[in-house]
């Protein structure tokens, strides 16, 4: 609230997001996109509106502003925190734009990653370790280090570990917050590229926030351009970004703004 100016952080979003679909969400600083990713996670509540997900593996996840959906979606909101928990454990991934926010730093880079198989129940060290360390060789890390504390890590490796940690259990729906911020673009560049190679293999859907365009045309089908909370235009990622229709996204293609 500003004075008697009501500011909404987001509104009027709808959309709906299928398996196997990169869904990227970009804007300038406050246009409302990480506020979006963090209501689609249940991480916030939404004050109205409401966030359908299929909890059957041929669905996929739906941002309404009214309650009309179809009956085999689940409204969020009347999950339990039981069954939130469990879907961000197991079905759903979130990888934080600082990845030491995404792991725990007192734990080697090998429990990181295993201890998200706990979850589903794994508990024989000898097949988590052998996970973890498949996984290490996914995500490209040396896995003589998979006993070594993520602090050692460089900023890079901290996120493909990040990475590794929240797709060990092969979910269904990974949302990413800035996932190429503060790294250099060499390093940039090849996690982008095994971003994508991951998403392809494993057949997830995805949504992306971020500020740098070339990111969204490099990793999503389609795009999300939010001004002030709103929804200004949507589309194809190439019909969007090579054919944009709004001013406001004409000026972020034209890079006129500095996101």
């Amino acid at each position: 609230m500003s004075g008697s100016r009501m500011r909404w952080a987001c509104r009027d979003v709808n959309f709906d997001l299928y398996p196997g679909e990169v869904l990227a969400v970009v804007g300038e600083s406050g246009s409302g996109k990480s506020t979006l990713l963090r209501l689609l996670a249940a991480r916030l509540a939404c004050d109205e509106g409401s966030v359908f997900y299929d909890v059957r593996d041929e669905g996929g996840v739906s941002a309404q502003s009214s309650a009309g959906s179809a009956s085999r979606l689940v409204d969020l909101a009347q999950l339990s925190q039981a069954r939130l928990r469990w879907l961000a454990r197991t079905d759903w991934g979130y990888v934080e734009q600082h990845a030491r926010d995404g792991l725990r730093m007192n734990v080697s880079g090998g429990a990181n990653i295993g201890e998200r198989m706990m979850a589903l129940g794994g508990r024989h060290y000898g097949k988590l370790r052998g996970q973890a360390l498949s996984w290490m060789e996914r995500v490209e890390l040396d896995v003589a280090r998979i006993d070594d504390l993520p602090d050692t890590y460089s900023g890079g490796m901290q996120q493909r570990l990040q990475i590794a940690r929240n797709l060990v259990t092969h979910p269904r729906l990974v949302f990413m917050d800035e996932p190429t911020t503060g790294l250099d673009v060499s390093v940039q560049a090849r996690l982008l590229d095994l971003l994508r190679e991951l998403v392809d293999q494993l057949h997830l859907a995805a949504v992306i926030v971020t500020h740098d365009l070339a990111v969204a045309r490099l990793l999503a089908h389609r795009i999300l351009v939010m001004k002030e909370g709103v929804v200004v235009e949507q589309g194809l990622t190439d019909r969007v970004l090579d054919d944009p229709q709004h001013p406001y996204t004409q000026l972020l293609v034209s890079s006129v703004l500095t996101p």
